[in-house]
């Protein structure tokens, strides 16, 4: 269904769209004067807004603040006619700890805090505390040094592509002749960028594997690259963090275990997702709930003793009996660290283009109580909130929340959020954020996402980063 916005300043175009797209994230928004379906004027001292059946005027109180103040008369007025009601209210940043961290920092309450998220967007309490908690820890651990930087290694292959996925993450049955030339690229990269590391003596904090499914090439690929990140960024170094993203249990063996042992890997994720077999195969996962708790017991009988799973809130056809039997399950493995996402339906993703019929049936207040069901798990496994972030086009306007029990935080989580310290980035499809700490400022400089292309141009990609890495360091 389109839905036509008749909006006098398009000045405000993409204040407006973002509060539209709240409210009807599956219609298509346009803006246009004829055959409006609603109408936002902006005047001097005011809003009007209204639709084909009533009007409503909003007097603005902070001129300074009029983009703020906009944003929050179209959520009102939109709350009151479709009866949905959001709980960060008009706030889409992705990184809202934020502004409970420099609130902090300013020297603000917690009940000034929360009130400051409720008079500029809306947000209810229960966000804005959630905010003020990982605020906190953030404040005791980001960066706050130049030259102390993490590492991120890329792997963009998975047993299969998840319904939901829009990474450059390949089905790796379909692509094996391109896995072992890029695992050569990524070794290629991995060397030139500790070589580089080296020579501007730099200190690596922590190492993130993820991907893709780092666990989805066969036994001998993985030792491979394992043993070069160890060889070139953690052997004689005092490396505080080495995380493996398992993910897959289906990729999991007992030999990939052993080699993350030996090469000193000290967190790993093991991510079912769900623990409802029919949502396992309706999203795409070859794996069984029994998979799941197998890989992760024979984990813990291999010595590890800090494990993530990742769980995800709004899967097709999954509502609050389906949550309920997902955290009873996870609370009976109890996992060192819990981190909850709410669906994001990407436009790159198999769900964006087929499951939207199901998706538009999610009820907002069912949503609600599916997330406090993860918070109270959270809570049942003596977890606290430690990170969160969110994305554009989440089912609900909700978050992503990652706890974890104390002292087993993932570092490289919150460095990565808070976006204070640098990441280099090496693989296909990923991201190098060069943190400027005197400026406040960051650039990005991304390898390109395809395997092929990755594989021809390596050492552009290293040239690439060092160009903008050299201007700091």
């Amino acid at each position: 269904m389109i839905i036509n916005i008749d909006l006098s300043n398009l000045k405000y175009r993409y204040d407006v769209y973002q509060m539209f797209n709240l409210f009807y994230p599956f219609n298509e928004l346009v803006f246009q004067k004829d055959n409006w379906n609603y109408k936002v004027e902006v005047k001097d001292d005011k809003f009007i807004i209204r639709d084909k059946e009533e009007s409503k005027e909003f007097f603005i109180e902070e001129a300074s603040k009029i983009k703020e103040e906009l944003k929050k008369a179209v959520y009102i007025f939109l709350r009151d006619k479709t009866g949905k009601n959001f709980p960060w209210g008009t706030l889409v940043g992705i990184r809202p700890s934020k502004i409970a961290l420099s609130l902090l920092n300013e020297g603000k309450s917690e009940d000034e805090i929360v009130d400051y998220f409720y008079n500029h967007h809306l947000t209810n309490e229960e966000k804005a505390r959630l905010c003020i908690r990982v605020g906190k820890i953030e404040k005791r651990m980001v960066n706050k040094e130049q030259n102390t930087i993490s590492l991120y290694i890329g792997m963009p292959f998975c047993p299969t592509r998840c319904l939901y996925c829009s990474f450059a993450s390949n089905p790796i049955a379909s692509c094996k002749k391109i896995v072992e030339p890029y695992i050569h690229s990524l070794t290629h990269e991995i060397e030139k960028i500790s070589k580089f590391i080296r020579e501007k003596d730099l200190n690596v904090e922590t190492i993130y594997f993820g991907g893709g499914t780092p666990t989805a090439v066969n036994d001998e690929q993985f030792e491979y690259i394992m043993k070069n990140i160890y060889n070139k960024f953690i052997c004689g170094n005092n490396i505080k963090e080495f995380t493996v993203e398992c993910g897959r249990p289906d990729s999991l063996t007992q030999n990939k275990f052993t080699t993350m042992k030996k090469y000193r890997v000290d967190r790993i994720s093991i991510n079912p997702q769900t623990m409802n077999e029919d949502t396992l195969k309706l999203i795409g996962r070859n794996h069984t709930v029994s998979d799941v708790i197998e890989k992760f017991k024979m984990a813990r009988e291999l010595g590890f003793n800090n494990i993530n799973m990742d769980i995800i809130v709004g899967l097709p056809k999954e509502r609050l009996t389906q949550i309920k039997n997902t955290c009873k399950e996870i609370l009976s493995l109890k996992p060192d660290s819990l981190t909850v996402h709410g669906l994001s339906v990407k436009r790159g993703s198999k769900l964006h283009e087929n499951m939207k019929e199901h998706l538009q049936n999610i009820d907002q207040n069912e949503l609600n109580l599916m997330y406090k069901e993860t918070s109270k798990l959270a809570e049942d496994l003596g977890m606290t909130p430690y990170y969160m972030y969110r994305q554009k086009n989440m089912i609900g306007n909700m978050e992503n929340v990652g706890y974890s029990l104390p002292k087993m935080e993932c570092i490289y989580n919150i460095q990565m959020i808070e976006e204070r310290q640098t990441i280099i980035a090496m693989g296909a499809d990923s991201v190098t954020k060069v943190v400027f700490l005197d400026e406040n400022r960051l650039e990005r400089v991304p390898n390109v996402k395809d395997v092929i292309e990755y594989n021809k141009r390596a050492d552009e990609m290293v040239e690439r980063k060092t160009i903008e890495l050299n201007k700091l360091y």
